[in-house]
């Protein structure tokens, strides 16, 4: 974290850049700390820590371990199955009601969504872990938005973290990601702009056996002595 945090922003800001650490695999999946070990790393008072950490809990991405802190989940293999098959489900429920949509009045962020499926795009195929996860999360939160149901993006999002922090260690263990990672976002985006709902299911299709069977059987990085 760099810059002024103001007393308003510190709790969200703590929350932000701890998930920023899960997500990107320098918190590692079973990674313990004390609110007052977080509270010196930033700098910060422990009320605002422990309330970020609290929220983390919530989300399920740390456990609250008592009397000892709180440490990173790990997730388990049937844990990811489980993400990939649900996120199945919500993200037909949004494409299906796109589809009976008769105006394009829920399009009105099409261009926003077309430039993020553009960037996953690159990011994709040019390995790019990193770059990757940060547009691929705007991308559904914006392509899940455009129902109009807050609580929908919310959910996918969630789901999404969730299944980016289990996949992480096991990708960055692969050498190179290069026409490894799926790519499929502006294929995904040009389906539903066209209200073709049937091939927008099949690219759906792909990408989800494409995340059930790209980590089977990959190691996972080993966490930092």
């Amino acid at each position: 974290m760099t810059g002024t945090i103001t007393r308003s922003t510190l709790r969200q800001q703590v929350a932000d850049a701890l998930r920023e650490e899960v997500l990107a695999g320098r918190l590692s999946a079973g990674t313990g700390f004390t609110v007052k070990e977080i509270a010196q790393q930033y700098g910060v008072s422990a009320t605002p820590v422990r309330e970020a950490l609290l929220d983390l809990t919530a989300q399920g991405l740390l456990d609250a371990d008592q009397h000892r802190g709180f440490r990173v989940h790990r997730f388990s293999d049937a844990d990811y199955d489980r993400m990939v098959r649900a996120r199945a489900i919500i993200v037909e429920g949004v494409f299906s009601q796109l589809a009976r949509s008769r105006t394009m009045r829920d399009f009105r962020c099409t261009e926003a969504i077309r430039r993020r499926a553009e960037a996953s795009r690159r990011a994709a195929l040019a390995g790019e872990l990193d770059v990757l996860i940060g547009y691929d999360l705007r991308f559904w939160r914006e392509l899940g938005e455009i129902i109009g149901n807050p609580y929908v993006a919310d959910v996918l999002e969630r789901v999404r973290i969730h299944s980016w922090v289990y996949a992480v260690p096991r990708l960055r263990a692969q050498p190179d990601l290069r026409g490894l990672l799926w790519a499929g976002h502006l294929d995904l985006f040009d389906a539903v702009h066209d209200r073709d709902l049937d091939r927008a299911r099949r690219v759906l299709g792909e990408y989800h056996a494409h995340c059930l069977t790209l980590l089977d059987g990959l190691p996972v990085r080993p966490a930092p002595a």
